[in-house]
């Protein structure tokens, strides 16, 4: 059986009533042999977003505490809806595998401000990042050193730069820089969420290679994505012994900000 790579097929559900949705996520939608936690977290909006039901309401803010890692498969996906209001709505989410849960997140709704400009905005990505990728810019699949660990390639075209993957020369903090979009079809407010967690983590610029379990992420949909390549900026504070952040800002190909996130992870252990 050929599994399906299409991020759409991968935000599937299929609900089961009283707030229950059934979803999976296949082996593409992985970091190493875990589902990627971005793509839990998308999975999680959209059973809200589904659970609410209103016309051209998305998920504007979204906050998960992953409490374990799942495998690839079925997965169970739970809503409480603790608010419907005019503007605002709250749905708490529960995503399972089996018995155990593995991400509980809170998503609030209402509707991105994409048809208005901001009154301020402070945006670090536009002058260090073109809305395309740099030619010669080489996508992560067969050959690139990313390609076995990296298994959303399958879906999606990600181009990461991985000459800023070390602390800057000034003594900054690594700053990684990403180019991505699925494959065959045009970036959504899940997608961009997804991209909101796809950086390798920041420790690889301070030799700290290995799994960084995320331990919580929040993420704001400022806007909902243009067409085109989605330009994504990772970078931390404070990378500490044992814990560490990671900031992503997320933008599209007409220069907003369509996702801001930030996560706490655990720091990979030290080399041998």
């Amino acid at each position: 059986m050929t599994l399906s790579t299409s991020f759409t097929d991968a935000m599937a559900l299929t609900p089961d009533g009283a707030g229950v949705y059934h979803g999976l996520l296949n082996e593409h939608w992985t970091i190493g042999p875990k589902v990627h936690g971005g793509a839990m977290l998308a999975l999680c909006a959209n059973a809200a977003r589904s659970e609410l039901g209103e016309p051209g309401v998305e998920p504007i803010a979204v906050s998960g505490n992953f409490l374990w890692a799942p495998d690839p498969g079925p997965m169970q996906v739970v809503t409480t809806v603790r608010k419907r209001g005019r503007r605002i709505s709250l749905i708490d989410v529960e995503l399972n595998q089996g018995s155990r849960t593995a991400l509980r997140a809170a998503i609030t709704l209402g509707r991105p401000e994409h048809h208005v400009p901001p009154l301020l905005s402070v945006n670090p990505v536009l002058p260090l990042m073109t809305p395309d990728p740099p030619p010669g810019l080489e996508p992560i699949g067969p050959g690139h050193p990313m390609a076995d660990v990296v298994h959303l390639a399958h879906g999606c075209d990600i181009r990461p730069s991985l000459t800023s993957f070390t602390p800057r020369g000034d003594g900054g903090p690594p700053m990684i820089e990403y180019w991505v979009r699925p494959k065959g079809a045009a970036p959504d407010v899940l997608f961009a969420l997804l991209c909101g967690d796809v950086s390798a983590p920041v420790t690889m610029g301070l030799n700290r290679f290995g799994w960084a379990p995320t331990v919580h992420l929040t993420a704001f949909v400022r806007a909902v994505p243009a067409d085109g390549w989605l330009r994504v900026m990772c970078t931390t504070t404070q990378i500490g012994q044992e814990f560490f952040d990671e900031d992503h800002i997320v933008v599209d190909r007409e220069g907003r900000i369509v996702v801001q996130s930030r996560q706490l992870a655990l720091v990979p252990a030290a080399p041998d």
